[in-house]
């Protein structure tokens, strides 16, 4: 009498030893990035194992090897996900101003343009999008390698900004619009933090959660700063 066939057990992948189908894949990579990508926004990078992302996805550590390497290559993953959208949104909104506003642009505008997608990204996007604003604060203020990481997936749009700031006052030093930028990077990504702050010290009169009062306020308050540090310098 043949034995009868063993139903494969639960779990089991028909793509090899190990390695889960395409599709099982697919959603397993986005699983274990989302799991990732809290974790790194609540401990920061050093505060957060492979394994403790691994029991957060509820994947073995060798999947996340397999897919992604060692931790820091997990890390970039996580940042090039949400960075590309980011991105594009940006690119797609600034083609838009210089589109409808032509020679007509103000310097307030073309930070309006920049920095609005990321606002309303985080007001409509859910809790993936608060977590990875919060990582990309961190990893702004993270000396060691944090500026090779802006480096390398945020470089060239904000030199788009720069450039058309410069196209918008011609007048302007290249080193006082970097700087500028700087202090505008700095607004923004506290602002996209929601770190509760201005809650406590407005005593509830603000709340760092109402993305509405900072689109009514941030844009002009950056403009503002850049058109009196490009004023002084000419004044010089």
């Amino acid at each position: 009498m043949t034995a009868a066939k063993t139903a494969p057990k639960s779990g089991a992948r028909p793509g090899g030893r190990g390695r889960p189908s395409k599709a099982k894949g697919l959603d397993l990579k986005e699983t274990i990035l989302d799991a990732a990508e809290g974790l790194f926004a609540r401990h920061g990078f050093y505060g957060v194992t492979t394994r403790q992302v691994a029991a957060e996805a509820g994947v073995d550590t060798a999947l996340i090897h397999y897919y992604f390497g060692a931790k820091r290559e997990l890390f970039d993953a996580v940042f090039l996900r949400r960075a590309e959208i980011l991105n594009q949104a940006r690119e797609a909104s600034m083609d838009a101003y210089l589109r409808d506003h032509g020679g007509a642009m103000t310097v307030e505008g073309v930070i309006e343009a920049f920095i609005d997608p990321l606002l309303r990204i985080s007001q409509d996007g859910g809790p993936g999008w608060k977590s990875y604003f919060a990582l990309v604060a961190q990893v702004n203020n993270t000396p060691a390698w944090g500026g090779e990481t802006m480096t390398r997936f945020f470089d060239p749009v904000v030199h788009r900004l720069v450039e058309t700031l410069k196209s918008v006052r011609p007048q302007a030093e290249y080193r006082d619009l970097y700087w500028c930028y700087q202090f505008l990077t700095g607004s923004m990504m506290l602002a996209l933090s929601e770190t509760g702050r201005i809650d406590s010290l407005s005593e509830g009169e603000c709340h760092s959660s109402d993305l509405e009062a900072v689109r009514a306020r941030l844009f002009s308050y950056c403009a503002a700063g850049f058109e009196a540090v490009i004023a002084k310098a000419g004044a010089a």
